[in-house]
């Protein structure tokens, strides 16, 4: 291949992540709900016309990203390009062919595109995108459903446009099935215009380059994607390693364990050993792990290589039928975040091996998301209520060289969304949110803090918590000497402490208290420099009382 054609094939793909950049900034300038305009939780992107991932937006969630990648697929096998016509516009919220829970609806457009010589628009691609949208009806969002027939409406592989005519039908049973219409419907047009965002800025582009379809970019991309990852797994010391980790769990703790091995240019992870499915909606369907555990693997062994369909190949992920990471239809599955989240640190923990220098120690991972209910609690105001979720963060695990980030979302990346914002939208006062101190494990670099929230409603109001947190039982561990960081606490403001899954009545006059769960440590804390601890009680990081007995080195 010669020196031009690889800068001509480099400057088309600059610009393909450019339309899928656009794409996503208009659904999150065009989205109804905080979660997708304030914190990122969505994903876009690019597909040929055999549903194969070519190009992801930047902004978005490993979760919404990997498993779309895997479903657009699904609508490919479904309809075919015989049953496809320019103007349909495709949609699903299943958690089997989907992301993973009813709360996310996963948009797909067909681009057609017609050349001079041809008749008529010949299928070239898709554009897909993902948003969580804040209520499907049902229970709502929260862990306490017994299947998933009583998490909300579940929305097979259809059209939502159907030859550019709206599916009037399917808006009016979304209407008059969920809590917040005009938001919930909102959303789902909002998915169309990124889409539709995407289809246009490609037509510009390929009629730039002179290009009939995306045939030619997508071989080059997935040839150099597939080939680069494979190379990388290839060097690799040979042999297998297992890490396993307790969590909390809903009913009782659930032991998540996954055996990795690199193979002829193929990384297995086998969660074999995991515990089996809950009565409750904290399980996870597959292809939630699949996406979960790829993003781990992928940041640990290839991060320079693109995200697509070609670069995610290499990676076989495998979990017994029946365990609570390859739940089951119809177990409830709601909140398969809470464990999905905890994968990466299972997955990074038996990589440990592989790569000494770059796995971190565990983190409080899953992000503690306040589902809430408000609603009158006197006679004038009774018929008054808001639905509302705030994504909320503790504090990642020490890396090998350098101290966990402070309230910080990973694996999921998303955003915190500002109090000023989340006051404006119902009947809510933040009290305070500040770091919280002595959260973060010793070592010889320290865990990332964690946070203390304090929540109330309006006078005159209640409200329902719909509670789906973890590392409460079971904090973040530290690796290679590190303490554990601080674990999370669930509480009211008089001391009264409240379960951390499950619906529970905040009365009026009360305040929840929540204490966000921080990272483990890395290396033994007497190999922490002095300086270090100093600054860190200086800065209020962490206490005298608890630098003095953590580290009576920086005090001699």
């Amino acid at each position: 291949m010669s020196t031009n054609i690889k800068v001509r094939e480099q400057i088309m793909w600059n610009r393909l992540i450019s339309v899928v950049e656009e794409q996503a900034a208009t659904l999150i300038r065009t989205a109804f709900c905080t979660s997708v305009r304030e914190a990122g939780d969505l994903s876009a992107g690019v597909f040929d016309a055999h549903g194969r991932m070519i190009a992801q937006a930047v902004t978005g969630t490993p979760g919404h990203v990997n498993s779309m990648a895997e479903s657009v697929g699904h609508f490919v096998a479904k309809f075919g390009e015989d049953g496809l016509v320019p103007g349909d516009v495709l949609v699903t919220n299943d958690p089997w062919m989907g992301t993973g829970h009813l709360h996310d609806i996963t948009m797909v457009t067909p681009v057609y595109r017609k050349s001079s010589a041809e008749a008529a628009p010949r299928l070239i691609g898709f554009f897909a995108s993902t948003a969580h949208v804040v209520d499907i009806g049902g229970r709502g969002f929260g862990p306490d459903a017994g299947d998933v027939y009583e998490e909300g409406i579940r929305i097979p592989l259809m059209k939502f446009y159907k030859g550019g005519v709206l599916n009037e039908d399917l808006v009016e049973i979304l209407r008059n099935n969920v809590r917040e219409r005009d938001q919930v419907v909102g959303d789902f047009h909002s998915l169309v215009a990124c889409n539709d965002t995407g289809r246009r800025r490609l037509e510009a582009m390929l009629d730039e380059f002179g290009l009939p379809d995306l045939t030619e970019l997508a071989a080059f991309i997935f040839d150099h994607s597939e080939r680069a990852t494979r190379n990388y797994i290839a060097a690799l010391p040979q042999g297998k390693h297992s890490y396993e980790m307790r969590v909390d769990g809903y009913e009782s703790p659930i032991d998540l364990r996954v055996t990795v091995q690199p193979q002829g240019g193929t990384m297995y992870a086998d969660f074999a050993g995991t515990s089996g499915t809950s009565r409750y909606g904290i399980n996870v369907p597959l292809t939630y792990t699949k996406a979960y555990a790829c993003y781990a693997l992928k940041c640990a062994i290839a991060p320079e290589i693109p995200n697509n369909w070609a670069s995610l190949r290499p990676f076989e992920i495998t979990a017994p039928a029946g365990c609570i990471l390859n739940a089951p239809f119809p177990a409830p599955v709601a909140v398969r975040h809470v464990l999905g989240h905890l994968i990466p640190d299972v997955v990074l923990g038996a990589l440990q091996s592989y790569r000494p220098d770059l796995i971190p120690a565990e983190g409080a991972s899953a992000l503690w998301n306040l589902q809430m209910r408000f609603q009158g609690a006197r006679e004038h105001n009774r018929e008054s209520r808001h639905e509302m979720l705030i994504f909320n963060t503790g504090g990642t695990g020490a890396r090998p060289n350098s101290d966990g980030l402070s309230t910080t979302a990973f694996p999921s990346g998303v955003h915190t969304m500002s109090s000023e914002v989340t006051e404006s939208i119902g009947p809510i006062v933040v009290w305070r949110k500040e770091l919280l101190p002595d959260s973060g494990g010793a070592g010889r670099w320290r865990g990332g803090l964690g946070q203390r929230i304090e929540i109330g409603a309006h006078e005159g109001y209640q409200f329902t918590l719909n509670a789906m947190f973890d590392r409460v039982a079971f904090p973040a561990r530290g690796h290679h000497g590190g303490s554990n960081g601080g674990a999370g606490k669930v509480a009211l403001d008089d001391g009264t402490a409240l379960r951390a899954k499950g619906s529970q009545l905040i009365a009026e006059g009360q305040r929840l208290v929540l204490d966000l769960p921080g990272g483990g440590g890395f290396g033994e804390p007497a190999e922490r420099p002095a300086e270090l601890v100093k600054r860190d009680v200086h800065y209020g990081y962490i206490s005298e009382a608890e630098a003095r007995r953590d580290y009576p080195h920086a005090f001699d």
